[in-house]
């Protein structure tokens, strides 16, 4: 389940069909995201209880599918992060059930060398 620094993952603002699998799901990468599903990016769906979620992701050798299920409580509702896409962390933090609104990031660091 590794990937780059750069990749994001992007969260489905509606609930989706668990029964879908790697086809179903990468069908719903554009219209949903507005996005390349090979572009190495991680795609979350959560079904409508919020207790199952389906991450798809393209790894250089094909599509990688990873699912969870709660058997207690609920994944934190993603209405405000559909807004923006997730760092890694913040993805696991989320899949820990971390409500994602009612924490803060440190402000990110731009550099041009180093003295």
């Amino acid at each position: 389940m590794l990937s780059g620094a750069a990749a994001r993952a992007y969260v489905c603002a509606d609930p989706v069909d668990m029964r879908k699998s790697i086809d179903g799901l990468s069908a719903l990468v554009e219209p949903v995201f507005s996005a390349d599903p090979f572009s190495g990016h991680w795609f979350v769906f959560l079904s409508k209880s919020r207790n199952k979620v389906k991450i798809l992701y393209w790894d250089r050798h094909g599509f990688a599918l990873w699912y969870k299920r709660l058997e207690r409580g609920r994944f934190p509702k993603p209405d405000e992060l559909v807004q923006r896409g997730l760092s890694l962390g913040e993805l696991t933090a989320f899949l820990e059930g971390i409500d994602l609104t009612r924490t803060r990031r440190l402000a990110s660091v731009n550099v041009t060398r180093i003295s």
